[in-house]
């Protein structure tokens, strides 16, 4: 389990958020195999007990997302185990997860969040140039909090106006960076250069540390805080849903969006399709004289 868990981190990327979810999902399989079964190993399971796990977590009614959690996280320790040679075949393949109602992210409207950016003053010390680059850098770039923490001040040039991130399987991508964007990052440099000097992790917390998540969650919620109530809208998330949502509704292309936010696969852009057209939806229902 360590191994695959190694596996995650260091080649995966995964974030540490994920990764203390799947070895709390792992920790619990392997408790429940040794309750239920006697079994020590957990590569040891057969088809039949991973099934009968995944029942006992629907018969104690857990949310049906935390459930394809956990069998998502078992297709892919099965899979690390099938890969390394660890067992001959894959006891996952014949698991069906929970079917579950599909959920449309949470985004921050545009004119609310246009109108923090644009007329806060978060003042111009070294916090308040970083606090500032943090919900920039999310809007204006749609990277995942783990890509945020993980630049580093070589990855960005102010002369291409792109920086570099890494993302989801060690995948690196370049991102446009826009003019307002611009200006805040020098701003942001210049403060920093003087504070801790110029390399290192791009962003740093007040004592010149590298900045971590529940540091940007902390910040961008007391800023968010300001224009929503919403919870779910005070997530750094939700300015990567923004992102992709404003570009969206402004005209961009769904493969272009893909291509920024650095997902795999259409289909997972796919669902700002839904959020864009029930926005058109809700603008028909209070303007058209007929609606």
């Amino acid at each position: 389990m360590q191994a695959f868990l190694d596996f995650l981190r260091f080649e995966r990327r995964y974030s540490p958020h994920t990764l203390v979810s799947y070895q709390t999902d792992l920790g619990q399989f392997a408790a429940y195999l040794k309750s239920a079964y006697e079994l020590a190993d957990p590569a040891q399971a057969t088809h039949p007990l991973i099934r009968g796990w995944v029942v006992e977590l629907m018969q104690d009614n857990l949310d049906p997302r935390t459930v394809n959690r956990k069998v998502a996280c078992l297709r892919s320790y099965y899979k690390f185990l099938l890969r390394t040679g660890a067992i001959a075949a894959n006891p996952m393949l014949r698991i069906t997860a929970p079917k579950m109602a599909k959920k449309l992210p949470e985004f921050v409207p545009e004119e609310a969040l246009n109108g923090l950016l644009n007329s806060f003053d978060f003042g111009d010390d070294f916090a308040g140039r970083r606090d500032q680059l943090v919900l920039e850098m999310l809007y204006g770039t749609g990277i995942r909090l783990s890509e945020l923490i993980g630049i580093h001040a070589h990855d960005v040039s102010l002369g291409a106006a792109t920086v570099r991130v890494t993302g989801k399987g060690n995948k690196q991508r370049l991102v446009p960076l826009n003019p307002t964007l611009l200006r805040v990052l020098e701003e942001y440099q210049a403060s920093r250069a003087r504070e801790f000097g110029a390399s290192g992790p791009l962003l740093l917390t007040d004592k010149g540390e590298a900045m971590y998540e529940k540091f940007v969650y902390r910040t961008v919620q007391r800023y968010l805080s300001q224009i929503t109530t919403s919870r779910a809208q005070q997530h750094p998330h939700a300015l990567r849903h923004a992102f992709a949502t404003h570009l969206l509704g402004k005209g961009a292309d769904l493969n272009s969006i893909k291509e920024l936010l650095g997902h795999a696969s259409l289909a997972a852009t796919q669902v700002y399709t839904h959020l864009s057209v029930d926005r058109l939806k809700s603008v028909f229902k209070q303007a058209h004289p007929r609606a």
